[in-house]
């Protein structure tokens, strides 16, 4: 695939013109660079914080004028009412997830919902009673489980079991995750890791690591908060039991919006399975009764607490019709094309670093693997963090990440062939400057 392309800006915008998704381009709103000439920055961050899209504030606007109109009748007089706003979403997430729409919620936030899945999936037992990870793995992940643990009067060192990479890599082996799970079948109570690694952007082969945990014995969950928008998901098919998101990275949903949950649909069913109840998971035919004993439904809305947070929902549903529109389908081949661009960009420029004087010991390694979403994490050997300093002085807004990796996102919905070329030029400017 990298033969197919060129360090020119006449190829990319050539790419740009076939593009089929160009005019998803115009629906966000772009950060503009500070320099003399006004002009979009190149936003590679859409795997920390999703652009804001166009039609977010009217969304919001409507919902804000609704309470202003109706007060508390918006709940059932608007023009979504409140009561069931929650319900506007299961279809759209159930195609983003590979979902059945009862397998889906949009609730809470990304860690909120991994301690109250937790509460329904880590059963420990004296026999049973580890949990299989990524080591490095957001905090999201490693402090909700380090707790869940204590809380279950275990001692981290003994139950927590983190999968690494083999020493001088930085990506950890499908058969590694495989042979650990084998290795502690016996003692395996849940097996809990990112779809998609947020450091590395490795992308994690969920339905072979689902299989063998089920084999074992184990439950099996995956935070999904780096792959949902970005990869193609089928987690019923791939028969995972739970998986939790959030909403503010690929999904575009804004700061800290309304996370989500998936429960595969046999656990859905059990109304009996252990948990943490609120008014809004309860039977909504009789919910408004206000009647004593919990009687969950049997859908994933059964792990709902609270009704619906209606303005960052608002802006989550903004964000969820485009995708709706886009298909998943149609961005992960434009994802697959414009990433293989960015690798292409950086491999050319590495030649060029290898004949310069000036930046001698300077490498740019790509550390993501083929298996990987629209992620390259990039080390800066050499430069370290002055490098990525002087991309945002250049309109560059990538994520740092210490020690030295740089995670640029080409994100289909919104970047071009131009971006990934105009990232290229800027970067090949600042090493020739050095």
């Amino acid at each position: 695939m990298i033969s197919e392309y060129f360090f020119s800006e006449k190829f990319a915008l050539e790419q740009d013109v076939q593009d089929s998704l160009k005019h998803f381009r115009k629906k966000f709103l772009f950060p503009q660079s500070r320099g003399l000439v006004r002009r979009d920055v190149i936003y590679f961050c859409g795997n920390s914080l999703g652009l804001q899209p166009v039609t977010t504030s009217k969304y919001i606007q409507q919902e804000l004028n609704d309470w202003a109109n109706y007060g508390v009748e918006a709940h059932f007089s608007s023009s979504k009412p409140w009561v069931d706003y929650h319900e506007l979403f299961p279809e759209p997430l159930a195609k983003l997830t590979g979902a059945l729409p009862h397998e889906v919620v949009a609730m809470n936030q990304l860690t909120s919902n991994i301690h109250f899945l937790f509460v329904s999936f880590y059963r420990p037992t004296k026999e049973r009673y580890k949990i299989l990870c990524e080591a490095g793995a957001f905090p999201s992940d490693r402090y909700a489980i380090e707790s869940q643990v204590k809380f279950h009067g275990l001692n981290p060192a003994d139950a927590i079991i983190e999968l690494s990479p083999r020493e001088g890599e930085h990506a950890i082996r499908h058969e590694d995750i495989l042979s650990t799970i084998e290795i502690n079948k016996n003692e395996l109570a849940l097996i809990f890791i990112g779809g998609v690694n947020y450091y590395s952007g490795q992308v994690f082969d969920m339905k072979s690591i689902t299989e063998t945990g089920h084999k074992v014995g184990a439950t099996v969950g995956f935070d999904l908060a780096h792959a949902i928008g970005n990869i193609k998901l089928s987690l019923h098919d791939w028969n995972v039991d739970f998986a939790v998101w959030c909403s503010y990275k690929y999904l575009n949903s804004g700061p800290g919006s309304v996370g989500g949950a998936y429960i595969h649909e046999r656990h859905a069913k059990n109304i009996s399975l252990p948990r943490l109840a609120g008014w809004w998971g309860h039977d909504k035919s009789n919910r408004f009764k206000m009647e004593k004993d919990f009687r969950a439904m049997p859908t994933a809305e059964g792990w709902q607490l609270s009704n619906a947070p209606v303005l960052s929902m608002a802006a989550h549903k903004a964000a969820l019709d485009i995708f709706d529109e886009a298909g998943m389908d149609v961005l992960v081949e434009k994802s697959r094309r414009l990433t293989g661009y960015l690798e292409f960009i950086i491999v050319e420029l590495n030649k060029k670093l290898e004949i310069s004087t000036e930046a001698s010991g300077w490498k740019l390694e790509i550390i993501t693997p083929e298996e990987r979403g629209c992620q390259l994490s990039i080390v800066a050997h050499g430069p370290g963090k002055s490098l990525h300093e002087k991309l945002s002085a250049n309109g560059v807004m990538a994520a740092w990440r210490e020690p030295n990796v740089i995670r640029c996102a080409p994100v289909p919905l919104y970047n071009s062939f131009e971006d990934v070329y105009r990232f290229g030029e800027t970067l090949l400017k600042i090493l020739e400057r050095r």
